[in-house]
Parts: C-alpha cells; structure tokens; sequence
C-alpha cells in the first residue's frame, strides 16, 4: 500500500494500492492500454478530493505540464497542460500583461480541475475563457477535444462531474482572453477599490484569501467545502419572513444564491469539532484536519451540518469537495 496522506490538502492517513506518475501524453496511453488496471482515481493536487480512507485501488496523478501562448490583434490564446498549478498559471499570465485571471487568483489545484469544477470567484468564472479542453477518453483509447458549448458549464459543475467522470482524462485547456479587458469589481471587497487594474485586483484577492482562508500546508483544509446554494425567489421570499437578515445574490430572473457560510455560522458551527475535524473558527464552510482527523470524524460534522442546514432553512447543502472511500466516491 501507498500511503496518500500527503498527496491530499486536507492530510488524512489514507492509502491506496499504488501510484502512477503521468508526465507525457506517451507515458499516459501507456498506462491505460495496460490490460491489468484495476479501480482507479484520477488526481492532481488533491485540493479538492479527501480520502476518508484507505482507497482499494490505484491513484492516477496528473503531472502533465506545460504552456503554449499565441496571439492576434484582439485576444491571447493559451494551450495549458492540465499538470500546470492553477495559481502559477494566473501570476504567469500577469507578468505577461495578459489579463482576466485576476479574480481567480490563489485558487487551489491544477489547470486540469478549473473545468471540472468550473472554478470560480468574485463574480468571475473560468468558463467564460475557456475555448476547449483536451482529454484522452479513456473508453475509446484516444485523444478527443470537446468545445466549450458542450462543456455543460453550470456553477461549480461541468459534464466532467457527470457522463465524462472517470471516463476522461484531461491533457490540456485552451484559454482565449480578449486584449480589451474590463476588471471585474463587483464583489465585495474589491467594491471599494477606485478604478484598480488588474495587477490590484490581484493582490487584494490574495490578501482577502489569506485572511480568511487557512493554508493547507499548515492546516490541513480543501477550501470551502460546501456549495453556496442556488434557491428559487419564490423559496427566498418565505425565508425572509423568518430570516430577515439572510444575505443573497441574484443568479437571474428567477433564483439567488444564498451563502452557505451564512446559514452554517446561524446555527452555531464555528469551532465546533468531531473526531479532530474541526469547523474553522472565522471561516465556516471550511472544515480543517486538526492534525488528528480521521473520515469518520470529517462524515459526522458535515452531515450534522447538512441536516440542521435543512431543518432550519429548508435548504439542502451540497459538498463542493470530493470525498472518496474505500470503493470511490462517497454521498453526504
């Protein structure tokens, strides 16, 4: 067995049968045109995925690296290997004065998870910049391209998650980022920013990230844990009649996203810990490994969390964080 604690943010004793280092499209039709695979979890920098425990099967990491950058008169295109670190790729293409990252700075994980999850912040999403992600389908032994159209983007959500769940492996994502470039500074705290740049944006997301979030690297911790939910204005309604205070954001015409750290925090989480899995004291929908965490500990106060979330506000949470067990993924 091969131990995985190291190999996700959030640090639990966990082990799987074995690893497997993908650093060249070569190296990685290799591996899956080998006739003894056995169950197998695809993984880059494991910010987003928590083993509760130990995983009987293989651990594919993806370690594909690399940067193509092309332009014309009106916009940047960048081909990215999907091994490439998330926040690397952001202060690169800044140094570069290519714009419209900013917002999407300090995000965890690699270039390969932004589709997947769809990553998002501060009124940004990456979907609107992505022109196309390259994968190997895993099915059909080949290389495949799939546009942006069919990506099924939605929030924190993409066709990756679904029909393309451990059927793909994605190699690289094509980016397009127009030379005309507007910050976005909608979003508090950037609101308060007079006429900032895109190299401010930049350092306040950063600034505001680090207040708020703990690093994993000295608490173990996968970001926010759960979804904000995305609520009807009919359901919003009754809400404020019995929680008058409950802040949210319009979507569209017909729903709002409610913050999940919001209704976590009114119903008295912060702190509170099971089995050395703690909820974080400032930022509630974040969920920390007090360095002695164990699956079970992080099961409990999540769906202790899940349900009083339910009871009080009818509102059902979702895990934005993969969890995965002996036999794959986990429900809450």
């Amino acid at each position: 067995m091969t131990s995985l604690k190291h190999s996700h943010t959030f640090g639990l004793n966990a082990s799987c049968e074995k690893i497997h280092y993908i650093d060249s499209i070569e190296a990685l039709k290799l591996h899956y045109q080998r006739s003894d695979r056995q169950a197998e979890y695809i993984l880059g920098e494991g910010s987003n995925t928590i083993f509760l425990d130990d995983f009987e099967g293989d651990v594919v990491l993806n370690q594909l690296k690399g940067k193509a950058h092309q332009e014309n008169e009106n916009s940047h295109n960048l081909s990215v290997g999907s091994g490439e670190n998330w926040h690397d790729l952001v202060s690169w293409t800044l140094a570069q004065k290519i714009y419209g990252f900013e917002n999407l700075a300090l995000i965890p994980g690699t270039v390969g998870g932004a589709p997947i999850q769809n990553i998002g912040a501060y009124g940004v999403e990456i979907a609107q910049f992505i022109t196309s992600v390259e994968f190997y389908d895993i099915d059909e032994n080949r290389m495949k391209l799939i546009k942006n159209e069919e990506c099924r983007f939605g929030y924190r959500d993409s066709i990756f998650k679904h029909e393309l769940f451990n059927r793909c492996f994605i190699t690289a994502v094509n980016f397009l980022l127009p030379k005309k470039h507007t910050v976005n500074a909608t979003y508090a705290p950037l609101d308060t920013l007079i006429k900032p740049c895109p190299e401010e944006i930049y350092t306040k997301v950063i600034e505001v990230r680090k207040s708020k979030l703990p690093d994993p690297k000295v608490q173990g911790n996968a970001g926010s844990f759960f979804k904000n939910p995305v609520i009807s204005k009919e359901k919003l309604k009754s809400l404020l009649a019995t929680h008058s205070k409950i802040p949210y954001f319009e979507v569209n015409d017909s729903a709002v996203k409610v913050p999940a750290a919001w209704l976590i925090d009114q119903l008295g989480f912060k702190g509170k810990e099971y089995r050395g899995v703690r909820c974080h004291d400032k930022q509630p929908l974040v969920l920390v490994n007090s360095g002695n965490g164990d699956g079970e500990g992080l099961l409990m106060l999540a769906r202790e969390i899940t349900q009083k979330v339910t009871q009080a506000f009818d509102i059902k949470l979702e895990n934005e964080v993969r969890l995965v067990g002996r036999q794959g993924l986990v429900t809450l």
